[in-house]
């Protein structure tokens, strides 16, 4: 079932609930301190604080997270919990923390007076694409958020199949006003009318009639700059640290060393790299 849709002060404090998760668990907090303490903090005029405790329950009897959203279907939406889920999986690539970051960022946008559908399904379908979370499953989570009118649920399960074989941005130019438009100027027919309910408008339209062709992470960062749609959060880069010179010419010598100890172990040691040609010994400093 999906989850209803709630009031502004709801996702104000379920983005204070995911913010302060994901900093406490950087601070290595367990879960369920964090939890405990959150329950205490978030408003009691909210529907939150009764979450919290029944996650508390799940998570002291599973260990995740995620089993206790989903039988919360009726509070935390399907997308919010499919986050979750992947986020816990065992040998998951998905950062728990970026999973959170990425939730605090849509309840952020969700919170807005007048929410736009266009801009939340580009941010959630971004996360799919960007984290690689799969798109059976993640579109279907979309699909089943009731924040979306019913015209655009039925186009988000119809894109569903289509992925991977019709261009992204073709989809979206397709259910623009901005298609409207160049149809109406193609056949010179002002009076020209879809039989499908249009669904972006001609700005999106003709940013993603420009990026056909393209990568879509082009196609989302386009949007972004232009018509300021929230944007995914991504994973730190770790950076490898670099060697202290001097710590890498001591690493050479040890290696020089234990190649000396095992060719001693198989019967006598190679002392040709050591001498010049014609036999006579190399009078430089000694590498081992």
């Amino acid at each position: 079932m999906a989850g209803s849709a709630l009031g502004r002060e709801e996702y104000i404090e379920q983005a204070y609930f995911f913010r302060v998760y994901r900093e406490r668990l950087e601070d290595s907090t367990p879960s369920q301190e964090i939890l405990s303490a959150l329950k205490e903090e978030i408003l009691t005029t909210t529907k939150l604080p009764m979450a919290i405790d029944f996650l508390i329950g799940e998570i002291q009897l599973n260990g995740r997270l995620g089993d206790g959203m989903v039988r919360l279907s009726h509070y935390f939406s399907p997308f919010q919990t499919f986050i979750v889920q992947k986020a816990e999986e065992d040998n998951a690539r998905f950062d728990f923390r970026v999973a959170l970051k990425i939730l605090e960022r849509e309840a952020e946008f969700r919170s807005s007076d007048e929410l736009d559908q266009a801009a939340l399904f580009i941010y959630q379908f971004e996360c799919l694409a960007r984290n690689r979370l799969g798109y059976d499953h993640g579109v279907s989570a979309i699909a089943g958020d009731s924040v979306y009118s019913q015209d655009w649920r039925d186009w988000i399960r119809k894109i569903r199949f289509d992925l991977g074989t019709v261009d992204f941005s073709d989809m979206l130019y397709m259910r623009s006003e901005q298609h409207v438009i160049d149809v109406q100027k193609r056949q010179n027919d002002p009076e020209y009318s879809p039989s499908y309910p249009v669904l972006f408008d001609s700005r999106a339209g003709r940013i993603a009639r420009a990026n056909h062709g393209k990568d879509p992470l082009y196609l989302f960062a386009a949007l972004q700059r232009q018509l300021g749609y929230p944007v995914v959060p991504r994973g730190k880069t770790v950076v490898k640290p670099e060697i202290h010179p001097a710590l890498e010419a001591r690493i050479h010598r040890l290696e020089a060393r234990l190649a000396l100890l095992e060719q001693e172990e198989k019967g006598g040691i190679d002392l040709s790299p050591f001498y010049e040609e014609g036999g006579k010994f190399k009078d430089g400093p000694n590498t081992i």
